[in-house]
């Protein structure tokens, strides 16, 4: 596959994950859709380091535009000479993107291991935190928080889902990071008419 179709391509699937990222780092502010519980003493401190926002969400968002860019006509020209200055931005990118992709990695990996912060017993806490995430293989004990309702299969679904979204996007990332390498160096090998579209 040439690097300006593979760029286009994992280009496209950054945007969709970092989208699906967004609203998944949305959803968990609001627990089981309802607004009424987002005072900072109700959400886990993950759910406001907003990994899914900021990390997979922003920080992938402008590596996948790069690598579509890069997947187009570029200010070089066209042809096995054409893209390169694209592809280079596109290098930049894609490392920054593997940052903000472990970013939110590893604080969705720890909202995940800690558990939501909920009511059990009149106290709002961590109150799966010293289950070192065994309480995810234990159904009935997700009852036992009072408030917000259904807190956590809200959080470990949104969680989840940020983990292997942040997953995909760290290859993704590393595939366009090598891709554009090889572009740089080599050019673009599609034929100039291509190249336009």
């Amino acid at each position: 596959m040439c690097t300006g179709k593979c760029a286009r391509c994992v280009g496209l699937s950054l945007i969709t994950l970092s989208l699906v990222c967004i609203v998944a780092n949305a959803l968990l502010l609001v627990p089981n859709g309802e607004t009424s519980w987002t005072n900072t003493n109700q959400l886990s401190l993950q759910v406001w380091l907003m990994g899914g926002f900021i990390g997979g969400g922003l920080m992938v968002l402008c590596p996948g535009i790069a690598a579509v860019r890069a997947g187009g006509k570029g200010c070089c020209g066209a042809g096995c000479c054409g893209n390169r200055c694209r592809m280079l931005r596109s290098v930049f990118s894609s490392a920054f993107g593997v940052l903000g992709a472990i970013y939110c990695l590893s604080v969705s990996g720890a909202g995940l291991r800690n558990g939501p912060r909920c009511l059990m017993n009149g106290k709002w806490d961590y109150h799966f935190q010293d289950t070192a995430g065994a309480y995810l293989l234990n159904g009935t004990l997700w009852d036992r928080c009072e408030a917000p309702p259904r807190v956590v299969p809200w959080n470990v679904t949104l969680f989840s889902l940020l983990v292997a979204a942040s997953c995909l996007e760290i290859v993704l990332c590393g595939i366009q990071l090598v891709n554009a390498t090889i572009g740089v160096f080599c050019g673009d090998c599609r034929k100039k008419q291509d190249a336009t579209h």
